[in-house]
């Protein structure tokens, strides 16, 4: 009877705790905690005033430096099995916006020279035509290494759950985290057995298709991020498709080599597809690359400009959360009586279509 009893408790036990483990599939209850999460830390520099309540169940354990290009995070323990790190979006700086405007795109494999001392050796990919966001990137290799010390000390201390969110350009930075983890538990430099899940909330596009069928594939059922159809951050970057974006074996390509053969008009209707594209990209590269490069070396002097890779095909990533707004919602959020840029798109309309309707997945 006692041992029956001594091996019941053992079992309960066992439940219990591997119910406080994260599970795939997106939880409205979860995410309404990280929004909450994310609040604070806006809350914390007095930038977006958002009168969303302070987290339930919890609590914050650090908050780190500012670094790179004004970055931020924080480290909340929801429980003694799960972690969250939550990456500040952008601020009223002009340091943070330039994460935002140096939108050019670099391979998803390479070197990031960004001091003397400091070269990101990054793989966020496995897809040689993988690109990504180079500002977004630049913030990564800051908050990783800050982060993986913080992440081995948790798994010592046994919490092998981790939670990476974050809101508008800490969304857009949390992509490139979650990618460059995963990449780093294949390479054997992070325990295979922690989970990560990720929320990111009102994000930009992080990078090129290739990139997205690769995280996506990757994170299924772990990674999602919400958008409120009426907030215009989730379309930026602007997208261009090139004829070299698709990929190798295509209908397409061949097309162009015969196309000199024929007459001058099919020539000049081919050209008339073809260049505005690329012409488009060039000056993209030019404006938010090249020029955008040398505002960010002002503040980070040894940063050595990358070679671009030659595309701004910009795509939605990750499994989509659909919050549409109510008929309520607009009564709160009327576009006829304010004319704020970021009406749709702080915490605060988030947070109330999170507690109000019904969340659809795309």
């Amino acid at each position: 009877m006692i041992k029956y009893w001594l091996f019941s408790c053992l079992l309960f036990v066992a439940i219990a705790v591997e119910a406080q483990r994260l599970n795939p599939g997106f939880n409205l209850s979860e995410y309404q905690e990280m929004l909450r999460v994310n609040a604070h830390i806006y809350e914390q520099d007095g930038s977006d005033p958002s009168d969303i309540p302070a987290p339930e169940y919890s609590k914050l354990s650090y908050r780190s430096p500012t670094m790179g290009l004004n970055n931020l995070y924080e480290l909340w323990q929801r429980d003694e099995n799960t972690a969250i790190f939550c990456t500040r979006g952008s601020v009223d700086d002009n340091l943070s916006w330039l994460a935002n405007l140096y939108a050019a795109m670099v391979p998803a494999i390479g070197k990031l020279e960004i001091d003397t001392n400091f070269v990101f050796d990054y793989k966020l990919s496995n897809d040689p035509n993988a690109a990504v966001h180079v500002g977004y990137l630049i913030s990564t290799a800051f908050l990783s290494r800050d982060m993986l010390p913080k992440i081995d000390s948790l798994y010592q201390q046994g919490t092998k759950d981790i939670l990476i969110v974050g809101h508008s350009q800490g969304g857009g930075i949390s992509y490139l985290l979650t990618a460059y983890f995963y990449q780093l538990q294949d390479a054997g430099r992070l325990p295979k057995d922690i989970r990560f899940k990720t929320y990111c909330t009102a994000a930009p596009k992080p990078g090129n298709l290739y990139f997205a069928y690769e995280y996506e594939n990757r994170s299924y059922g772990w990674a999602y991020q919400i958008v409120n159809p009426k907030d215009w951050v989730p379309q930026m970057p602007f997208t261009v498709q090139q004829l070299q974006d698709l990929p190798s074996r295509n209908p397409v390509t061949p097309i162009a080599s015969t196309i000199k053969k024929q007459g001058i008009k099919k020539r000049i209707a081919f050209r008339m597809l073809k260049n505005p594209s690329q012409k488009a990209v060039v000056n993209y590269q030019k404006i938010l690359g090249k020029q955008v490069s040398k505002m960010v070396k002002k503040y980070l002097p040894n940063f050595k400009e990358p070679t671009y890779f030659p595309s701004n095909d910009y795509v939605r990533t990750g499994t989509h959360v659909i919050l549409a707004p109510d008929a309520e919602y607009f009564r709160v959020f009327d576009e006829q009586k304010s004319d704020e840029m970021m009406l749709h798109h702080s915490l605060k309309p988030y947070y109330r279509l999170a507690l109000a309707v019904k969340p659809t997945f795309l």
